[in-house]
C-alpha cells in the first residue's frame, strides 16, 4: 500500500502578494475551492494508499493542521521543520518515520502545491510507477512538456521502458527548443515513488551525513500530539540539497515514468493564467472587477473592487494590504519586490492583514501611533492563551456569540452588545464556549502593540 508524504514547504514570493511568508501558495485556493494542498491530498481519492504524512515549516503547524481537519484528516500526523533543508533531507524523515514501526512501506512523495487537471492519467501513472517501485527502483515522473519552458529542470529518458538517462538544469530558450523537438526530454516534476527502506539505502550510500543528521534529528526529538518535531540542532547541522542532485542524479536504480496529465507547478502569476478559464478577450477574473477594453489579462480581486481600463497582457493582484501590478512577461521579477520589501524592514511578505491561529484569526483593521484595532473571530471551543501585556490594555466589544472571559481572578460571561476591559499588565483568557463563531472587536492602546508583548502563561496549542 502506499504511503503518500506530502511536502508542504516553500514561501512562493513569485505569487505575492497573496502568498506570503506565513501563509504560502500551497495553502491558498489559487484553482477552486480547496486548497493547494487539500486538492493534492484530494486527487489521491481513488487510490489505496495509508494515512498521508505531512511534512511543513514549523511556522506553518497550524494552518496545515486546521487544512487537514477540514477535509477529514484530522489525525495524519505532520512533521515540522524547524529549518528548511531542501527536499532529499525532508523526504529522509518522512522514509524515517515509515519505517519506525518495522515495516517498509512505498512512498509516494508529492509537492503540496502542484496542479494536476487529469486525475485519471495521474492514476494511471501510479499504477505504472507502483511495481517498479516494489522491485527497488527509484522512480520519478516526467512530465510531457507542452511547449519549451525554461523555468523547469528536464529529464532525458533512455531507450529501454521507463529508463532514464539524466537530469539536465533548466535551459535557455534555444535549448529547451531543441528538448521538445526531440522527443526524448520530459519536464521534472518532483514527484518520486520508492521503497522507503530502498531510499534509506542510497542516501546511505550516497549521503551518510545527511542521514546521519536525519536520525539523529528525529531520534532527539518530541511528538506533540499529531506533530512530530525534529531536534532543531541536529536537522541544523544537516546538509542540505534536493533529492535530485543528492540521490536521483547518482543511483543506478533510477527509473521514469511519463505524465501527461495538465500538471503545473503554479511558479508564476502568468502560469496560473495559463491554466485559468478566460473569457472571450483571453481575461481571468476573480472577485470584484470590472472591466473595460482590456485583453489577456489577470486581475485578483481580494477585497474590493478593482477597474481595469485599457490594457493588455497585465497582472494585476489586490489583497487588503498591497496591489501588485506586472506586465506578463515580468512575473518572474516579482520576487525582487518581496527582496526589496524585506530590506526596507516592512512587514508585506511575511503574512497578510488577516492572521490565522489555532483557535481562529484576526485582521488588522486599522494602527496608529498609540493604538491598534482588530477583528478577532474564534471558533467553537477556541481558546487564546493566558496571557497579560506590559504595555498594552485591551478593550473587548462582543459583536456576536459569547465569550467566555477571564480577567484577572474572575471568569464570566461577555454576550453580543456588551464589552470588557484588560488592564496593563492583567492576566486574561478569552474563549468561545459555543458552538458558532464569536466574533468581537479588539481595541489595544498603550506605548508598544507589537505581538512579542505577549507572556503566555498557559496555552492548550503548545505555544508557551
Amino acid at each position: 500500500m502506499l504511503l503518500p508524504i506530502i511536502m508542504a514547504g516553500g514561501s512562493g514570493t513569485r505569487l505575492w502578494p497573496l502568498s506570503r511568508q506565513l501563509n504560502p501558495k500551497q495553502f491558498l485556493p489559487l484553482t477552486g475551492e480547496l486548497t493547494m494542498l487539500q486538492a493534492t491530498l484530494a486527487r489521491l481519492e481513488g487510490v489505496e494508499h495509508a494515512q498521508p504524512c505531512l511534512i511543513c515549516n514549523e511556522q506553518h503547524r497550524f494552518l496545515a493542521a486546521e487544512q487537514l481537519r477540514q477535509i477529514g484528516l484530522e489525525g495524519a500526523p505532520i512533521i515540522l521543520e524547524p529549518v528548511g533543508r531542501n527536499t532529499a533531507p525532508a523526504i529522509a524523515l518522512g522514509a524515517l518515520q515509515a519505517v519506525a514501526d518495522g515495516n517498509d512501506p512505498v512512498l509516494f512523495v508529492l509537492a503540496a502545491d502542484h496542479l494536476i487537471r487529469d486525475v485519471a492519467a495521474f492514476h494511471r501513472a501510479i499504477a505504472l510507477a507502483l511495481p517498479l517501485a516494489e522491485a527497488g527502483k527509484l522512480v520519478t515522473f516526467g512530465i510531457t512538456p507542452t511547449h519549451p519552458e525554461t523555468g523547469y529542470g528536464y529529464i532525458q529518458r533512455g531507450a529501454e521502458p521507463y529508463s532514464m538517462l539524466r537530469f539536465v538544469e533548466k535551459p535557455d530558450l534555444q535549448t529547451a527548443e531543441a528538448y521538445v523537438r526531440s522527443g526524448d526530454y520530459f519536464w521534472n516534476s518532483g514527484m518520486f515513488m520508492f521503497r522507503a527502506g530502498r531510499y534509506l539505502q542510497e542516501l546511505e550510500r550516497l549521503q551518510p551525513a545527511m542521514l546521519q543528521a536525519c536520525r539523529a534529528a528525529l531520534s532527539k526529538g518530541a511528538r506533540d500530539m499529531h506533530f512530530v518535531r525534529v531536534d532543531v540542532a541536529a536537522f541544523a547541522a544537516c546538509p542540505s540539497d534536493s533529492i535530485d542532485y543528492a540521490v536521483m542524479e547518482k543511483t543506478d536504480s533510477a527509473a521514469m515514468v511519463e505524465l501527461d496529465a495538465g500538471w503545473s507547478d503554479i511558479g508564476s502569476w502568468s502560469a496560473l493564467w495559463d491554466i485559468s478559464p478566460k473569457d472571450a478577450q483571453g481575461n481571468t477574473l476573480k472577485g470584484d472587477v470590472l472591466m473595460e477594453d482590456t485583453h489577456d489579462t489577470l486581475v485578483y480581486a481580494s477585497h474590493r473592487l478593482v477597474a481595469v481600463v485599457g490594457v493588455r497582457d497585465l497582472v494585476i493582484v489586490e489583497t487588503k494590504d498591497a496591489v501588485m501590478v506586472a506586465h506578463k512577461d515580468k512575473v518572474q521579477d516579482v520576487k525582487l519586490i518581496v527582496d526589496r520589501i524585506k530590506q526596507q524592514g516592512r512587514g508585506e511578505h511575511f503574512n497578510h492583514r488577516e492572521v490565522y491561529r489555532p483557535w481562529g484569526h484576526y485582521d488588522s483593521v486599522d494602527s496608529g501611533v498609540r493604538y491598534q484595532v482588530k477583528h478577532i473571530t474564534v471558533k467553537p471551543g477556541g481558546k487564546l492563551s493566558v496571557q497579560m501585556h506590559h504595555h498594552r490594555a485591551e478593550h473587548w466589544i462582543v459583536v456576536s456569540g459569547t465569550a467566555k472571559v477571564t480577567n484577572g481572578d474572575s471568569t464570566f460571561l461577555v454576550t453580543e452588545n456588551q464589552s470588557t476591559y484588560i488592564p496593563i499588565g492583567q492576566v486574561h483568557a478569552l474563549e468561545n464556549p459555543g458552538k458558532v463563531p464569536l466574533e468581537l472587536i479588539e481595541v489595544q492602546s498603550g506605548g508598544y502593540l507589537g505581538e512579542d508583548d505577549i507572556v503566555r502563561l498557559e496555552d492548550r496549542y503548545g505555544r508557551v
